[in-house]
């Protein structure tokens, strides 16, 4: 009886052969060399972002019990959600308040993003770093600067009855919504001037001057070229301001008062005080659900209004 043995020893051709093929087609793959150079970024988005939020899904399907965890599937966290009044009514509110303060952001950063993209000629620049220098401190600390600017013994209540216009603090500017979307506005107000800038900066100026030569004022110019042409930075201001400050659990906490306070304190409150880590991650991804589905509209819509205008 005869054996055969199989050469299984690997040439250093043959090697070089499977490393050209490699080469050749990671070479002529475009997406895959796009790939490979986001690797590092895919691993901490897969770190930082993806396997958190898995943990944070499969943990809503979860029940809490005492200080363990039934890990039977279920949906009962979902149905309290939808049940208990108390659960829309914040999310409603945190909308709310998000929405007014990303419409109050816009409305403040626009003017300054236009006089440094239309009326500054040197050293624009350092008007941007110096429009943004406030906001380099911590995020905290301009909390209770505005805790203090909002009191009822603060710098607006003070300055008004010195001077006779009121004869009481006004209470509604602190421990209110109110004081919620002043802080938040102020405390975003960078990032949108940002976008707006660079959107503005974009505008051909041949199109204004061509406007002016048709007869257009400043006011028909703005608002039939400007306004339009800088479209793309407001809905991007506007959905940076919105996502984030959704679920803003600070400034409620510290200034929001009973009418104040938003989904993320409730959240907070479930991760901490309450204990019921399964019914906070619940609440945490219909949060998400419900302000992506708010974000996407909102990209559709503005899309449509954007395409029927130019």
């Amino acid at each position: 009886m005869s054996t055969t043995t199989v050469d299984t020893h690997v040439t250093p051709s043959s090697r070089n052969s499977a490393r050209d093929r490699i080469t050749a087609m990671f070479l002529g793959s475009e997406p895959l060399r796009g790939y490979t150079l986001l690797s590092p970024t895919l691993v901490v988005m897969a770190i930082g972002i993806i396997i958190p939020f898995a943990i944070l899904l499969t943990m809503s399907f979860w029940t809490q019990v005492a200080f363990e965890f039934d890990t039977t599937p279920s949906l009962n966290n979902y149905a309290k959600a939808l049940e208990h009044p108390v659960y829309e009514t914040l999310l409603l509110r945190s909308i709310m308040i998000s929405g007014a303060c990303s419409i109050a952001t816009v409305l403040l950063s626009y003017p300054m993003a236009y006089y440094v993209a239309f009326h500054v000629k040197r050293y624009k620049m350092l008007w941007i770093i110096l429009m943004t220098l406030p906001f380099w401190t911590s995020y905290l600390l301009r909390v209770f600067a505005w805790k203090v600017i909002l009191g009822f013994n603060g710098v607006i209540n003070s300055g008004l009855k010195s001077v006779g216009i009121i004869e009481q603090p006004m209470e509604f500017l602190l421990y209110s919504p109110t004081a919620v979307v002043i802080t938040l506005a102020h405390a975003w107000a960078a990032f949108a001037i940002l976008p707006i800038y660079v959107s503005l900066e974009k505008i051909d100026r041949s199109l204004l001057e061509a406007a002016t030569d048709l007869g257009d004022g400043p006011v028909a110019r703005f608002f039939r070229i400007t306004l339009p042409l800088s479209l793309p930075g407001i809905i991007a201001a506007t959905l940076i301001i919105f996502i984030p400050t959704v679920g803003d659990y600070v400034t409620p906490a510290l200034l929001g008062g009973p009418d104040g306070i938003m989904m993320a304190n409730m959240i907070q409150a479930m991760f901490g005080k309450v204990n019921d880590w399964p019914m906070g991650a619940a609440l945490s991804v219909g949060m998400m659900v419900t302000v992506a589905v708010f974000a996407v509209t909102f990209m559709f819509v503005s899309r449509k209004a954007t395409e029927q205008i130019g």
